[in-house]
């Protein structure tokens, strides 16, 4: 599986579309025949999926036992507002107003790739999250990473 690389900064236009930049737009051969997927990130942002990364995804939470309260409303809440993206001939995406309101996001944003998907910032939002970078990154890495590769009975 490859993996979204570059952050990208863009503008909406006034009907809320955005272009797909070209260098990622080469990371979405599939995009125009399968399409995409939107849907609201954990913090005040949206998140882009490739459909066939959206799918796996509604494959893992079909999975839950979805007989608990908290499994149902964390299904409820995770997939609220998810909406398929087409790009028209522009290369352009149209996101879906309530989604934009929900995150904040005036014209200017951010595009972010992470792995498997693309968080869509409001630039102003985004700047302000990396401006509180932790004083000391080497000891957030250490405590996330430390253990990475270590074998549990070491």
């Amino acid at each position: 599986m490859s993996h979204f690389l570059g952050e990208f900064d863009c503008k909406l236009d006034a009907k809320g579309r955005l272009m797909i930049p070209s260098n990622l737009k080469k990371q979405l051969p599939d995009a125009e025949k399968d399409g995409l997927v939107v849907n609201r990130g954990f913090e005040k942002h949206l998140v882009v999926y490739t459909r066939k990364e959206w799918d796996k995804i509604v494959d893992d939470l079909s999975k839950l036992n979805q007989y608990e309260k908290k499994t149902r409303e964390f299904i409820r809440y995770f997939t609220r507002g998810a909406t398929e993206l087409s790009l028209d001939a522009s290369n352009r995406v149209l996101f879906p107003k309530a989604l934009l309101d929900y995150a904040g996001i005036g014209s200017e944003v951010v595009l972010s790739c992470q792995f498997n998907k693309i968080e869509v910032w409001d630039k102003n939002a985004y700047d302000s999250q990396m401006d509180n970078e932790p004083e000391n990154f080497a000891n957030l890495a250490e405590e996330v990473m430390g253990n990475l590769g270590r074998r549990i009975d070491e």
